[in-house]
């Protein structure tokens, strides 16, 4: 049976089937608001629960932003969106110093990055130095200005996005800052039969019809998800699903080992972090599914967003069309499961 959207608060944060139900509900709060999307919706809980960031890429009017913002209402935190343009300056993200005559001092202007959740739309629009400043602050949850550090909050998520039509005028993220990113999401239109909900829901949006669903959810308590977190981090996977974890990461840095087509595809393979990725990531996308171990389809299903943006190909490979998630499928078939 479905929980109810109302039961967010109650209970203790800290128990974990309280927190469970919390986060069920708040997955079905998103669902009735975003229409056709459910495999972003749950990377996005994922990148929550596993304390990392997202690069989400998909054509304009997928509801990528619809999405964050969404989300971001049904938790108890702040958000913020910055749309990337070639004009950005670093400072417009971090923050800076403002001169203040009437005492001749200088105070600090705190940025958008100070807050909670964090949409970088459009994010390869903006020059390296904007791009480098944003990935800076994801991976050390602080910001330097000046001679001062300010730490970032505890809940800091970026959801950055990618448009893969227009190419022209844009400064694509280097491979090896992509590396930031927990996750690198590709969505695509909806189907037919979830198009003609969207179009429900719209005409429902514009009679001021779905406001009374929407204000019966109370958002998560930021504690919530903390707590979340480090049930996430107790859940069971056996020593031969983490030698299978490390055997497809082993299989992107020594591709010989398993086939020389696989070695004559890869050029670069995936660093340490994409290890601890998949472990984090493969325990939440179990927890969500409501079981206290993890499987072999845990770590297979979110293989592909952890290694998609984390693989470099060779030039032959991709000469000849090949995708990332068509070597990632056949390592995936190639490495023995357990």
């Amino acid at each position: 049976m479905e929980p109810s959207v109302t039961q967010a608060v109650a209970v203790s944060p800290g128990d974990a089937e309280f927190a469970l139900d919390a986060i069920t509900s708040l997955k079905h709060y998103v669902n009735k608001l975003v229409i056709g999307q459910d495999k972003l919706i749950e990377r996005m809980l994922i990148a929550l629960l596993a304390d990392g960031h997202l690069l989400v890429e998909g054509a304009p009017g997928l509801a990528k932003t619809r999405a964050i913002q969404v989300l971001s209402r049904g938790i108890d935190a702040n958000f913020h969106r910055v749309q990337f343009t070639p004009d950005l300056l670093p400072a417009d993200l971090t923050g800076t110093e403002v001169f203040r005559q009437e005492d001749s001092t200088f105070k600090f202007q705190r940025g958008p990055l100070f807050h909670n959740l964090i949409l970088a739309d459009e994010v390869n629009r903006a020059p390296a130095k904007v791009q480098a400043a944003l990935l800076e602050a994801m991976a050390e949850r602080q910001i330097t200005v000046g001679r001062k550090t300010y730490k970032l909050p505890e809940l800091f998520l970026v959801m950055a996005t990618q448009n893969p039509i227009e190419q022209e005028g844009t400064y694509p993220l280097p491979e090896a800052q992509l590396d930031r990113f927990l996750l690198h999401v590709t969505i695509d239109y909806p189907e037919k039969h979830h198009e003609k909900e969207i179009l429900t829901l719209a005409r429902n949006e514009a009679d001021l019809r779905i406001q009374t669903a929407v204000s019966e959810f109370k958002p998560l308590a930021q504690e919530v998800l903390l707590s979340a977190r480090q049930h996430v981090l107790e859940l069971h996977m056996s020593e031969e699903l983490e030698d299978y974890l490390l055997a497809l990461i082993a299989a992107t840095r020594h591709p010989e080992a398993y086939s020389q087509e696989l070695a004559e595809a890869i050029q670069f393979g995936a660093s340490p972090r994409a290890t601890i990725a998949l472990d984090r990531c493969s325990r939440a996308r179990a927890w969500l599914q409501q079981r206290d171990y993890v499987t072999p389809e845990d770590i297979q299903d979110v293989a592909y967003d952890i290694l998609r943006h984390r693989l470099i190909l060779s030039y032959e490979a991709e000469a000849e069309g090949v995708t990332t998630d068509q070597v990632i499928s056949q390592i995936i078939n190639t490495v023995g499961v357990p």
